[in-house]
């Protein structure tokens, strides 16, 4: 972000806070349209006129907001995986063999079965 425009900083950065306000205000169910529209009419026109006074600042606040998104991303996609490992009883590191698991043991294979992929 540190070599954009300042105003796709102010667009981004507006962007940014308006699915903040999003989250939080349906988290404690808030959330009202017109709320919405117009916190990101209000956000959106101040961030483009100071736009060029707080290009250091827009740079900042979009650096910490796309860390913990990306941070809270992570976290969910990894939950997700680990919720689906233990629906489908996948053991990923074959310790244990686990009733009706996915992985196929190999004393069941037969030689005859096992073909050369070169």
């Amino acid at each position: 972000m540190e070599y954009s425009s300042p105003r796709l900083k102010a667009l981004a950065v507006a962007l940014g806070a308006s699915f903040w306000f999003l989250v939080f205000t349906s988290a404690i169910n808030m959330f009202s349209i017109e709320k919405f529209l117009i916190f990101v009419t209000i956000v959106g026109i101040i961030n483009q006129i100071f736009s060029k006074k707080i290009s250091r600042g827009l740079d900042a606040f979009a650096s910490i907001n796309t860390k913990i998104f990306l941070g809270a991303l992570f976290i969910i996609v990894i939950s997700l995986y680990g919720i689906f490992f233990k629906i489908l009883r996948i053991d990923l590191l074959r310790i244990k063999t686990q009733s009706q698991t996915y992985w196929l043991e190999i004393e069941q294979l037969k030689p005859e079965h096992i073909y050369r992929q070169y």
